[in-house]
C-alpha cells in the first residue's frame, strides 16, 4: 500500500471497502474490486484500483500476531466479526447526570493506568500525558461518548477490538518498507496520538456489549485485547515478525481490572471505586446496569481518520 494515497478520502475508501467485502470470496480479486468500485461513489479519490486490490489482498493474508491466534482476516470471514459497532455511551448518567455533586475527570484515568498497568506498558504512558496537558485532564466525563469500532472479531471463542489505520509512518521522500511499521514504530505513533485513550474506550465498549449479548460472558476468559492494524506495514504471508510481533500489527492486552475500573470510571465512579453518592461500586453491577449503553446503530458511511 506504499504507492497508494494518503489523506481522510483515501482512509475512507479503504475501511469501507474492508467493512463490506468477503475476504473468503471465491474469487477475492473481483469480489474486491466490485466493492472498491461501490464504494468510490461515497468516497471519490484517485487510486490505481489493481494496486489497491493487490494491496488489500496482502492486508487480508497478513498474520495478526499472537493475541489472535496467528490468524488472518480472510481466515477469519464474515461469520465471526461484527462491523462498524456504532457505540453511545452515557458518561455519569448521561441525561441523568445530577446537576451537583463530584465531577469525574478525564485525568482520573491516570491514576488508574499506573495501577493496573506495568511500565513499559504501550498504554500506560498516556497518564503521562494527562499530567503534561492540565487542559485534557480538566475534561468533565458527563454526557454522552459515541463513536464506532471498525470490527470486533470473534476468535477462538474470544472477542478482539480491531482497528484499522492507514497512516504513513515512514519518510515522505523515501520508499516505505514494513520495517516503518515494525513493534517499536507503532509503539511511537500510538504514543503521538490520542489512540491509547481510543483503545481503552474501545476495550470498555466491547466489554459492555459482550456482557449485554453473550450469555455467560467471562471478561477474564473471553475478552480478546486490542489490534491496531496500520494496513500500510501488512505485506502478506511474509510480513517481517520482531519477536512474536507481526509488523504493522499493534497488539495491547488490557488487564480486565482496568477495563471494568474504566467503566465503573465513566458511569460516575471515582478512581476509589466509591459511586457519586458515596456508596460502594461493584464493577460487574455497575457494567450491567448501563451494559445497554452499547449498541448498534447502522448509518450512513462516515469519514474515518487517515
Amino acid at each position: 500500500m506504499a504507492d497508494l494515497p494518503v489523506g481522510a478520502t483515501f482512509g475512507s475508501l479503504v475501511h469501507a471497502v474492508l467493512e463490506h467485502a468477503d475476504p473468503q470470496a471465491v474469487d477475492l480479486d473481483a469480489e474486491l474490486r466490485a466493492r472498491i468500485g461501490e464504494q468510490l461513489v461515497w468516497w471519490p479519490v484517485d487510486v490505481d484500483v489493481d494496486r489497491l486490490v493487490h494491496a488489500l489482498v496482502a492486508v487480508l493474508d497478513t498474520p495478526l500476531g499472537p493475541l489472535a491466534g496467528g490468524t488472518t482476516l480472510r481466515a477469519a470471514g464474515t461469520r465471526d466479526r461484527l462491523c462498524e459497532l456504532d457505540f453511545e455511551l452515557p458518561l455519569g448518567g448521561g441525561d441523568l447526570a445530577a446537576p451537583t455533586g463530584p465531577r469525574r475527570l478525564l485525568g482520573d484515568l491516570a491514576p488508574l493506568l499506573r495501577r493496573h498497568l506495568p511500565a513499559g506498558d504501550p498504554v500506560r504512558g498516556y497518564a503521562d500525558v494527562l499530567d503534561a496537558e492540565p487542559v485534557l485532564a480538566e475534561q468533565e466525563l458527563r454526557g454522552y461518548l459515541t463513536g464506532s469500532i471498525d470490527v470486533v472479531l470473534r476468535v477462538d471463542g474470544r472477542y478482539l477490538v480491531v482497528d484499522y489505520k492507514t497512516n504513513w509512518l515512514g519518510q515522505l521522500d523515501a520508499p516505505l518498507t514494513a520495517w516503518s511499521y515494525r513493534p517499536e514504530a507503532l509503539v511511537e505513533a500510538m504514543g503521538h496520538s490520542s489512540y491509547p485513550l481510543q483503545a481503552l474506550l474501545y476495550a470498555v465498549v466491547a466489554h459492555r456489549f459482550l456482557r449485554w449479548r453473550v450469555s455467560d460472558y467471562d471478561p477474564h476468559r473471553q475478552l480478546g485485547g486490542v489490534l491496531y492494524l496500520y494496513l500500510r506495514g501488512m505485506c502478506g504471508p511474509s510480513t517481517p515478525v520482531v519477536g512474536d510481533q507481526v509488523c504493522g500489527v499493534f497488539s495491547w492486552q488490557p488487564p480486565v481490572d482496568l477495563v471494568v475500573a474504566v467503566s465503573d470510571l465513566l458511569d460516575g465512579a471515582s478512581v476509589d471505586g466509591v459511586s457519586v453518592d458515596g456508596a460502594s461500586v461493584d464493577g460487574a453491577a455497575a457494567d450491567g446496569r448501563v451494559g445497554a449503553g452499547a449498541r448498534t446503530v447502522k448509518s450512513r458511511p462516515r469519514r474515518k481518520d487517515a
